[in-house]
């Protein structure tokens, strides 16, 4: 396709065969104040139209001397540019700018308009905090990038943009604090990104798959936040955080297991309550992948560990149902989940009404029937809590699905089984790495500075280095540590 030519029919000619059956594409003609016949065009739906009629096309009728006035940004609103090719007029009308032709220039002015439906700023509802900021990402990368801002005003925060995709061409933004993230972590994000070759990248979550180092692992090697202050919070460790255009998920890397156990609730929290909530996460994690499983192993096989009461009252349940442990398991879990799925598809009250109402007519009713015993009930209730206590979205639905190997196991080998299963797990943890820094973490490799914050969290002012296993290049946190405040009342002078 030739260039941008300085006649303005074969412009339109070429304009329109681009951009054939689009009838939001709006082409407007006039005359500028200095003579010229100019077009300007832009998509309807994606540009401010105030900001085109108050601040392009007033000045360029009414106020612009001269057409070299053009070149600067002043003379109308925002960045003005040039370009030569028709390829990067389409690029820039599908992201909301406008752009002018000038009869007898070989080349178009590029102004940023871009507006368009946007959604308001809200609190994300699967990251709700108490004490924390309500605020949370959009769809629009710009708004993301400033409310990072706002919360890091800090010029060592660099920003670097790449397109991804041969079709759908999105706009992908790699933010890091250039005095704190390591330059080779930085490089390799960077050419991960201009490797995929796919047609479009709708969200964060198809990005994520193209970028990480396990595609066949279950864990998720990236967080997915919708939340500025808990990315601001990581790009503070060392970390690096990916915006995608048009996603509300922004991607934090690399993070290691035990970082899905961390909320940015735990830092706005007393710290012996934070704790405490931590060491609750790390119970609920236990009670996800094996409680089930270990009700099967003592079920089948080592029913002479429970006290004789409890094991009569068992039998008693158990004695009206006709399947092995195994089956009433699988059949309470899976129901369990297609309710979870159910009650997340329905608007929310009546999805909550689903889930809650749901689990108690189905358990009832099959405890009644002989389907399933009351204890198993009660096992699949608690494991179903359990993994709701679990902050990040995608740990807790791997966590589910670990479950079900775990309870093969025990139905197998019992015991030896569910260790066998732990084990493998263990194992496949620490082989793992995320965007080359290992996933089990300061654990495997032991970094014993940096479990400050992992089984519990200390107090803010005893965390005064970053994470190492993030290979920050600056370890020291900035500001004074404790140990070198002065008392009140010491200072006599």
């Amino acid at each position: 396709m030739p260039d941008i030519s300085k006649s303005m029919a074969e412009n339109l000619d070429i304009l329109y065969r681009i951009f054939s059956h689009t009838p939001d594409l709006i082409t407007r003609h006039f005359q500028m104040k200095p003579g010229a016949h100019a077009l300007l065009v832009y998509i309807d739906g994606l540009t401010d139209k105030p900001a085109v009629s108050n601040h392009i096309l007033h000045p360029l009728i009414h106020e612009l001397d001269s057409i070299d006035d053009l070149s600067n940004a002043s003379a109308v609103t925002g960045q003005t540019q040039t370009i030569t090719r028709w390829a990067d007029v389409e690029m820039s009308l599908f992201r909301g700018n406008s752009v002018l032709f000038v009869d007898g220039l070989s080349y178009s002015y590029v102004f940023s308009t871009q507006g368009g439906p946007e959604r308001t700023i809200k609190e994300p509802d699967a990251e709700k905090t108490l004490k924390g900021a309500h605020l949370g990402f959009v769809e629009a990368d710009g708004q993301n990038i400033a409310l990072i801002r706002r919360f890091l005003p800090n010029r060592e925060l660099k920003i670097k943009q790449l397109v991804v995709g041969t079709r759908g061409k999105t706009k992908v933004s790699i933010l890091y604090l250039e005095d704190i993230a390591k330059p080779d972590l930085l490089e390799e994000i960077e050419n991960r990104l201009r490797q995929i070759d796919t047609d479009h990248v709708l969200n964060a979550g198809e990005l994520e798959e193209f970028i990480e180092d396990h595609p066949a692992s279950l864990m998720p090697q990236f967080v997915i936040t919708e939340r500025p202050d808990t990315t601001v919070s990581h790009l503070l460790q060392g970390r690096i955080a990916i915006i995608v255009d048009n996603s509300s998920g922004v991607l934090i890397g690399p993070v290691t297991f035990l970082t899905f156990f961390q909320a940015v609730e735990d830092y706005s929290s007393r710290w012996i309550v934070a704790s405490f909530i931590r060491l609750l996460r790390f119970v609920a994690f236990f009670i996800t992948i094996s409680l089930p499983a270990v009700y099967i192993a003592i079920i089948s096989f080592h029913y002479e560990v429970l006290p004789l009461r409890l094991l009569i009252s068992i039998g008693e349940s158990r004695a009206k149902v006709p399947f092995p442990p195994i089956i009433e398991a699988l059949v309470m879990e899976i129901s369990i989940e297609m309710l979870r799925e159910a009650g997340l598809r329905l608007p929310g009250p009546l999805g909550q009404t689903i889930g809650v109402v749901g689990g108690i007519i189905i358990g009832q009713a099959a405890v009644q029937a002989g389907i399933v015993s009351n204890i198993m009930v009660i096992i699949v209730a608690i494991t179903a809590v359990s993994s709701f206590i679990i902050p990040d979205y995608d740990m807790a639905s791997a966590l589910r699905l670990i479950r079900f190997p775990m309870m093969v196991l025990a139905m197998f080998f019992g015991m030896v089984g569910i260790v066998i299963g732990l084990m493998i797990f263990v194992i496949h943890l620490i082989s793992m790495e995320s965007v080359g820094v290992p996933y089990g973490g300061p654990v495997a490799p032991i970094r014993i500075a940096d479990w400050k914050d992992i089984w519990i969290r200390m107090p803010l002012w005893k965390m005064n280095k970053r994470p190492f296993s993030v290979s920050p290049v600056q370890m020291k946190r900035q500001g004074p540590s404790r140990e070198g405040k002065t008392k009140k009342g010491d200072d006599r002078s």
